[in-house]
């Protein structure tokens, strides 16, 4: 006999129920606590049933799940997450009725469960669970030193309107360097330690620029007073303080997904970021039996009206993580400068009268279907094989 635990997930207890095969409910409006004592508990109950008989499911709740999921792991049970989603649609089809409670929940995910075929979570879910945690959080630190990055080019263009055009329009460590030490172009146009400077860009910042940054110090029209310094030190000050807590991430992030390899880094132009990114809202791809569920999770399909003999594609759905939507896109941007075979396929669709986002959808697709060709399979990328 099989036993289908469903778990409906909240911050301070776990409702859960049990049913068999044979639809009998064997436990009803039960819950633990979301601590130690209360996961022991719920692990002596389980105890009862043969392990290899069990089948866990819970919807996918962001970080409440999370210690359940390592502590299940921990005692050799597996589990499988469900789409909330899903699991709402499921209970609409059963009854009209507007009844939303906890323990409710817990039984209708172990009804769903007992429904579908048993797609446990991998045992890669540590892995995983920690990469995901860290990209998400390099995310939002990304973001808010964007913030500072808007406010400092906002003092530059007043007071050194020249100085950014010079560095590419990009803040190089140089640059974030130049502004530390000198903040204004008095102080800059009167620069005089060369070797430092070229040292922290790595040999990249010539005496010839040295030379030309002094000049236009000396003749910018820009204006500076201490209230604007003050700004600029600041601003530079904090920019710098983001990447000491960017950095160190990066190189966890980095260290993670070179012990997992995905066969996806074989793709021209998807780095070590990107792939982590991937990876961690996908979690184990083998779970995906084809890469339009794989596009359905990142929200990356079209909507489709059809009703008798009328049929629409409308826009693309953005249902899912939009974290990984938003990678995926911007992936996509990447692989296109580096990837004659995805570049190819882009003009093909724009020589079709697409729009460049419509063209860079498909081209989002095109990536879809080959990290699930490539993963699945366990290959590197070859250009020759795609069709």
């Amino acid at each position: 006999m099989i036993y289908y635990i469903g778990i409906d997930i909240s911050k301070y207890k776990h409702d859960f129920c049990i049913i068999s095969n044979t639809g009998e409910v064997i436990v009803e409006n039960n819950s633990f606590e979301n601590s130690k004592k209360g996961f022991q508990s719920f692990l002596e109950l389980l105890k009862s049933y043969n392990k290899s008989k069990v089948q866990i499911a819970f919807e996918a709740t962001g970080h409440y799940s999370k210690n359940l999921e390592l502590f299940l792991t921990n005692q050799g049970y597996s589990f499988m997450k469900m789409n909330p989603l899903i699991i709402h649609q499921f209970l609409k089809a059963r009854s009209l009725r507007r009844t939303k409670t906890d323990k409710a929940d817990s039984l209708t995910i172990a009804n769903y469960l007992m429904s579908v075929p048993y797609k446990p979570n991998s045992n890669l879910l540590y892995n995983i669970f920690t990469l995901k945690s860290l990209c998400r959080n390099r995310e939002l630190l990304v973001k808010e030193r964007s913030k500072f990055y808007v406010l400092l080019t906002n003092e530059l263009d007043l007071t050194f309107p020249e100085l950014k055009p010079f560095f590419n329009n990009s803040f190089s460590t140089t640059l974030l360097y130049v502004l530390e030490k000198y903040i204004n172009t008095d102080h800059i146009s009167l620069m005089r330690d060369f070797d430092s400077i070229y040292k922290i860009s790595r040999g990249k910042f010539s005496y010839a620029k040295f030379a030309k940054l002094k000049e236009l110090a000396k003749n910018s029209v820009g204006h500076h007073d201490k209230n604007t310094d003050l700004l600029i030190s600041t601003y530079v000050s904090i920019i710098k303080s983001f990447n000491d807590k960017i950095d160190p991430i990066d190189k966890q992030i980095s260290t993670i997904i070179k012990e997992l390899n995905p066969r996806m880094l074989s793709i021209p132009g998807l780095g070590e970021l990107s792939a982590a990114v991937i990876l961690s809202e996908y979690g184990d791809i083998s779970n995906f039996s084809s890469p339009n569920k794989m596009l359905a999770f990142a929200g990356l399909e079209p909507s489709v009206s059809e009703s008798g003999t009328i049929q629409n594609n409308g826009k693309m759905v953005k249902h899912g993580s939009g974290h990984l939507r938003y990678s995926i896109m911007n992936t996509s941007m990447i692989i296109l400068r580096y990837s004659p075979t995805f570049y190819d396929y882009y003009l093909k669709k724009r020589s079709e009268g697409k729009c460049h986002r419509v063209a860079l959808s498909h081209v989002c697709k095109k990536l879809i279907r080959v990290i699930h060709s490539l993963e699945k399979n366990n290959i590197d990328f070859d250009p020759s094989l795609l069709k």
